[in-house]
């Protein structure tokens, strides 16, 4: 038997459509998939919203985490997105970051390495490219933001003074906190990554902001340069 092309969330029964689960129980009775067929509301001749968005989760085993890092163009890439689907996925994905780095009224404050590590070890352990990033605090070491400075290859970041000192000036911080991922699940500290921290260090003091430290997440563990006694 034929695939019927004319099926559609409609036919589903009205327990099992998305919208109608959200209103009824609420968002959290939704499986990521569901929540995401809602943000693509609709879906082609082949496919409904529902199995895009199984579709769309399944193509790494990151699910979410994975889509966060699609450009518009890779998007529109995947049979049944197109530019509208597209740019309301990335429309969600970045208000999520938002969401999260937003401190509102209760700002996150900094205390040890593994605070650090405990806001960015699920999103970062899971990259599998080299992310580095910095930590932004203020005079009480509550967090301003966290900012991207670059995205390397399978082994290494290229990091630039300038790019990592611009954001931090530019956000009036009092100090920062370096932070990478290693891609192979080993934290441990290369050669680059002291030597890059031992310049970030310097330029640090001369400008005025200072780098606490320099943690680097592997798969479920990190090491903070600063334990080691290497800043």
């Amino acid at each position: 038997m034929g695939k019927n092309m004319g099926y559609t969330i409609k036919d589903l029964p009205e327990d099992e459509r998305p919208r109608e689960k959200l209103y009824k129980y609420g968002p959290k009775a939704l499986s990521n998939s569901e929540l995401l067929a809602i943000i693509i509301r609709i879906g082609n001749k082949q496919n409904t919203a529902i199995e895009i968005s199984q579709r769309l989760l399944s193509l790494d085993k990151r699910g979410l985490a994975f889509l966060s890092e699609l450009s518009i163009e890779e998007l529109t890439s995947i049979d049944g997105i197109g530019k509208c689907k597209a740019s309301q996925v990335m429309a969600m994905i970045e208000l999520g970051k938002r969401i999260s780095a937003s401190s509102g009224e209760n700002k996150v404050c900094i205390t040890s390495p593994m605070d650090v590590a405990n806001i960015l070890m699920e999103e970062m352990r899971y990259f599998k490219k080299e992310y580095f990033r910095i930590v932004l605090l203020d005079t009480k070491n509550h967090v301003i933001s966290i900012e991207d400075i670059s995205i390397g290859s399978l082994n290494s970041s290229i990091v630039h003074p300038r790019e990592v000192f611009n954001v931090a000036i530019k956000r009036s911080s009092a100090s920062i906190i370096l932070i990478h991922n290693h891609p192979s699940g080993d934290p441990s500290p290369s050669k680059e990554d002291v030597n890059i921290t031992n310049r970030l260090v310097e330029c640090g003091e001369i400008v005025g902001i200072r780098v606490l430290d320099h943690i680097i997440i592997g798969d479920g563990k990190f090491i903070s340069l600063k334990e080691k006694n290497m800043v």
